[in-house]
C-alpha cells in the first residue's frame, strides 16, 4: 500500500488532528486515514447512501403538491 508524506503542515493543524484523534480513540495516522477514505468515497457508495435515504423519505402525493401550489397562489 502506498505511503503519503505531508510536509510543512502548520502546528495548529497538527494539534487539531491530534485532539480529534484522541477524542475518537485513534492514532493520528488512523484518524487521517479515516478522513481521507470518507472524503474520497467511491461514486457507487455515495449513490447507495443517497438511495437508502431516499427510500426513507415520506412519499408525497400529487394532491399534496397541488395543495402546496394553491397556498402560494392565495
Amino acid at each position: 500500500m502506498p505511503t503519503i508524506t505531508i510536509r510543512n503542515l502548520p502546528d495548529d493543524v497538527v494539534e487539531r488532528i491530534k485532539l480529534r484523534a484522541k477524542n475518537r480513540g485513534r492514532s493520528m495516522e488512523q484518524e487521517l486515514r479515516e478522513l481521507l477514505i470518507s472524503h474520497y468515497e467511491t461514486r457507487e457508495n455515495i449513490l447507495r447512501r443517497i438511495e437508502e435515504r431516499w427510500v426513507e423519505l415520506p412519499k408525497t402525493t400529487k394532491e399534496e403538491i397541488d395543495s402546496w401550489q394553491d397556498v402560494g397562489r392565495d
